[in-house]
């Protein structure tokens, strides 16, 4: 399949459109109905969240471009494409493949290490230390005065909303200490880190 098509303009077309970014995401419906409510807060772009079942980076940035091989495409006019995945098992080396691959098609990472919810634990604490994998993740975020009732797939935008700048401030100072630390962050090694609030930013600059 070859390289995403970024089709020439009519001079004759006139019809503002907006922008559209292309969320690629793993099998989970929880960063999905995450990104799903940018659409709808007046948010000037149109979110199109396509699902995979492929929990190794690498064949979800191949996931990516076969998708989107034959979708319109307009980087001019600020399309973009976000490859959504957590650490899981995922080694070092896939990890890298996947992010050499995303950089040669163009497309951006929000890369969450160990998984999606700590961008959410990030909204309650400065999670500054390693965290196992997900489950753990998941018992730091149930405890009190975090979402004690936390399960996978439910609706927690509204609630983590007012907290939001306070989780972009933590995320980038930790990414700023790994990069201090000469680490890569598409890596294991990087935990915790997530790249996430890169791609909420970016929405966020579309309201």
């Amino acid at each position: 399949m070859g390289r995403i098509k970024e089709l020439s303009r009519k001079p004759a077309r006139t019809r503002k459109r907006n922008p559209v970014v292309y969320l690629i995401c793993e099998g989970s419906e929880t960063e999905i109905r995450y990104f799903k409510h940018f659409r709808s807060r007046g948010c000037n772009i149109d979110i199109i969240p396509i699902s995979s079942q492929y929990k190794s980076a690498d064949r979800l940035v191949q996931k990516a471009k076969a998708t989107m091989g034959n979708n319109p495409y307009y980087p001019d006019e600020g399309d973009s494409i976000w490859c959504v995945f957590d650490r899981d098992d995922n080694s070092n080396e896939v990890l890298l493949r996947a992010k050499q691959s995303a950089q040669k098609e163009g497309y951006h990472l929000a890369y969450s290490n160990p998984s999606f919810e700590l961008w959410f634990l990030l909204h309650f604490v400065n999670q500054q230390t390693e965290v196992e994998d997900c489950q753990a993740l998941i018992r730091l975020l149930k405890q009190p005065g975090r979402l004690p009732e936390y399960e996978k797939n439910k609706d927690y935008f509204d609630v983590l909303k007012p907290l939001q700048a306070t989780a972009i401030q933590r995320a980038k100072a930790r990414a700023d200490q790994v990069q201090k630390q000469v680490l890569e962050p598409i890596s294991r090694q990087s935990n915790p880190l997530t790249t996430v609030w890169k791609l909420v930013e970016h929405l966020n600059s579309k309201i």
